[in-house]
């Protein structure tokens, strides 16, 4: 009988498994800290992403909206006692309104997750990204992105970091794209949410791609890439180029 050649397999992974965030974990930048979310941080949050003059913000989030700051203290409560997936308080360092719009020092302005954690495929989700306008759009909004991605390549070891969004939210897309996350796929009627269909886009950032990535992030935030009206110098695209 012929041998039969062997079947074709990846290449053998040595390193793992990842470790898994911790709520106690503070990531320190520039401009934001991110710290494990708590019941706390209910109260001061809520004015910035609730109302009907916010209600859009939760037009993809599997939750909300909230007009009701019972119910929203109710849910800050069980996503501070959740671990897949854990969340984070994103916090402004500063007052400074070109970094953080109307940001006082250590106000709480966001809050995003890691989820689908699976340490021993060391493959990890951000999600849950919930921005307050005051953060949208701001040099510290790019910067809680860094922070955690860097977290995960570089303090717990993961060789995947992904992005997955409701394929209808042009602005998620578009700043997957943006941080240096890279397209691979819609997956079909992949879920219902508030009773919509929600076809799914997935994105990637690999280890081996974030040494160029980190690049980038460090280049666009220096704070000489912003003139003295707050405007960027050049785009975080440019700086992958």
């Amino acid at each position: 009988m012929a041998s039969r050649a062997p079947n074709p397999l990846g290449a053998v992974v040595s390193e793992g498994p990842a470790l898994r965030p911790s709520r106690e974990t503070r990531l320190v930048g520039r401009y934001v800290t991110l710290v494990g979310l708590s019941a706390q941080h209910a109260d001061p949050l809520y004015p910035h992403i609730s109302g009907p003059e916010n209600a859009h913000l939760w037009d993809y989030m599997f939750d909300g909206p909230y007009d009701d700051i019972d119910v929203f203290r109710a849910s800050v409560k069980a996503k501070a006692a959740s671990r897949d997936p854990l969340f984070y308080a994103i916090l402004s360092n500063s007052q400074d309104t070109s970094t953080v719009r109307d940001g006082g020092d250590g106000e709480i302005v966001g809050m995003a997750s890691y989820l689908r954690i699976e340490p021993d495929h060391c493959c990890i989700e951000v999600g849950n990204i919930m921005y307050s306008p005051q953060l949208q759009r701001t040099p510290a909004a790019t910067e809680a992105m860094y922070l955690m991605a860097r977290h995960v390549f570089e303090d717990l070891g993961y060789r995947r970091f992904e992005w997955k969004c409701n394929s209808l939210n042009a602005p998620s897309r578009r700043a997957a794209l943006r941080l240096g996350f890279t397209f691979e796929g819609l997956f079909r009627k992949h879920m219902i949410v508030k009773g919509h269909n929600r076809d799914t886009a997935w994105y990637s950032m690999i280890d081996d791609e974030w040494p160029a990535v980190q690049r980038a992030f460090k280049a666009w935030l220096d704070p000489i890439n912003f003139d003295s009206s707050g405007k960027q110098r050049k785009r975080l695209e440019e700086f992958r180029q």
